[in-house]
């Protein structure tokens, strides 16, 4: 959905939501939006469970979930060095 907005503009957003309403209805739009937002939400419910399932049988197995934390951790440190180290350089410029 990001890639969608990389190639619309504001006066396209706005022409778009005229056509909507011009075919939905002003009074439709929030049952649409009602039902995109319950639409979402199914998705990203069931996208959490298996996560979870994954998780939890990984776990069963004695596989380490954490590994992604450290590594996490270690890139952040990672950052945090190289934005010490060319913290002067970029003031210079």
């Amino acid at each position: 959905m990001n890639t969608f907005f990389l190639f619309v503009s504001g006066p396209e957003i706005i022409i778009i939501l005229l056509i909507v309403v011009m075919l939905f209805g002003a009074d439709k739009i929030p049952e649409i939006a009602r039902g995109l937002g319950k639409g979402i939400r199914q998705v990203k419910d069931a996208t959490n469970d298996i996560k979870r399932e994954i998780n939890e049988s990984a776990e069963k197995q004695g596989i380490d979930v954490d590994i992604t934390k450290d590594i996490k951790k270690e890139i952040t440190d990672l950052k945090n060095n190289i934005d010490d180290f060319t913290g002067p350089i970029k003031r210079s410029f």
